[in-house]
């Protein structure tokens, strides 16, 4: 299996600065890891230089094999959450004087709450180290869960994000152990636990995905309560990865940001390089 030849829209930012190096450097200080790393986020250089980060918590190997994604997969024992994870989360997002701070994790379906616990007592340490600051959480689907929802919804981030990530044919083959109505459920269960907090999700387009599955898409996430979305383009992150289909330009981006709009999300970011977190502060 080839690559498809990245055309010049998707040119990755430089990884550079002092700013970035910082980061970095406040990272290793505090043994913290970030999606950005983890994932190959292409725009890890220039959120570094920006001086933001989205931390990973509960380790960085997942349960789950995605075919789309980078982080590493076990099916061996796994690590208990490090109790004191969150505390260094919390000094590391202060020292980057952060005002807006993304918490994701792996998958941890052998943890019994599925790591839940572990997002709100980080939350916790953050809203304490830093009152001022929003907090977003990007979260697995917990398989479900109702408690796991409510423990996160009780600890109050201010955004709660769980990505749908494909369109429901799709879903099967490119995330085998999770489900497409399921993710929905979870989006809308946790508006009726946090009714006041908006929920946001987000797409990658260039899978194979027809208009009308990516319409149908955003109209079962409108109907589930979510406002926030993003759109952004699929990249292969090894041969051994679900290929790229096609290289979605930036005029169609614009033109379903366009669409999400008049469909009455209230916040839309769609772009090539988009993902969850880029500029999820400004959002």
């Amino acid at each position: 299996m080839t690559y498809k030849k990245k055309p010049s829209w998707l040119r990755m930012p430089t990884r550079g600065s002092e700013e970035a190096a910082k980061v970095r450097s406040i990272l290793r200080k505090y043994s913290l890891d970030t999606v950005c790393r983890q994932a190959m986020c292409p725009n890890l250089g220039h959120c570094f230089q920006r001086g933001t980060a989205t931390f990973l918590i509960l380790g960085n190997q997942c349960t789950r094999s995605c075919r789309y994604c980078a982080i590493e997969h076990s099916e061996g024992v796994l690590p208990e959450p490090d109790v004191n994870e969150p505390r260094r989360l919390a000094e590391a997002a202060a020292e980057m004087n952060l005002r807006y701070v993304i918490i994701t994790s792996v998958t941890r379906d052998d943890l019994e709450d599925g790591g839940a616990g572990h997002f709100a007592n980080t939350v916790e340490a953050v809203r304490k180290r830093i009152p001022a600051s929003r907090i977003e959480v990007l979260t697995p689907d917990f398989r479900g869960s109702s408690n796991a929802l409510r423990v996160i919804a009780d600890a109050g981030p201010d955004v709660f994000n769980h990505n749908l990530e494909t369109v429901e044919r799709l879903f099967p083959d490119v995330r085998p152990a999770a489900s497409y109505w399921m993710s929905l459920e979870v989006l809308e269960l946790y508006g009726k636990l946090a009714p006041a907090a908006p929920r946001k999700s987000g797409l990658m387009l260039g899978l194979g995905e027809t208009e009308m599955e990516i319409r149908k898409a955003l109209e079962d996430l409108r109907e589930k309560g979510v406002t926030m979305l993003t759109l952004g383009q699929y990249l292969q992150p090894s041969r051994m990865h679900w290929p790229v289909e096609r290289y979605v330009t930036p005029d169609e981006f614009d033109a379903w940001k366009d669409e999400a709009l008049s469909m009455d999300f209230v916040s839309v970011a769609s772009a090539p390089l988009v993902r969850s977190s880029f500029h999820a502060d400004m959002q």
